[in-house]
């Protein structure tokens, strides 16, 4: 599978928003600082501080390549995605796209993933929820959001 998923997109969408900022120039995104600490630039693509402000469908190219690049990422440490559900392969797929392939490989998410242990991985997505060494609220409602499509039609 080389295509993402319309749920990965959407998720991901979703969760990261076109920031615009500043307010003063509402039709681009201009870099800014992410819960997390990292600088970021429309939907969620990182980047340097200094990078020159973008508009939605540039934002659009760069959520699309970057979540090809997670796609890849998950289907190498997760080859049991490839024969599952779109909605179990978006919620991975979102994952690995807001933590990176690295925090994906080395997890016991991953493992349980791999053994098809639903309600395991279910649990283990719901513990990713820090960013900067505190809870963010909105990483609470985007593992809950992932976890579900890993139940769904189970």
């Amino acid at each position: 599978m080389s295509e993402v998923p319309k749920t990965a997109i959407e998720l991901a969408k979703r969760f990261e928003g076109f920031h615009r900022v500043p307010k003063a120039d509402p039709g681009r995104a201009h870099p800014y600082i992410c819960p997390a600490g990292y600088w970021t630039i429309g939907y969620g693509h990182l980047c340097d501080p200094k990078h020159l402000p973008i508009t939605e469908t540039e934002a659009e190219i760069y959520l699309a390549r970057d979540l090809q690049t997670a796609l890849a990422a998950t289907l190498r440490y997760c080859p049991v995605l490839a024969a599952e559900t779109e909605g179990r392969l978006s919620a991975i797929v979102d994952f690995t796209f807001n933590l990176g392939a690295g925090r994906l490989q080395t997890s016991t998410l991953r493992r349980r993933v791999n053994q098809r242990d639903w309600v395991a991985a279910r649990q283990e997505l719901r513990r990713w929820v820090y960013g900067g060494g505190k809870v963010l609220p909105g990483l609470v409602t985007r593992r809950e959001a992932e976890a579900a499509w890993l139940l769904r039609n189970a």
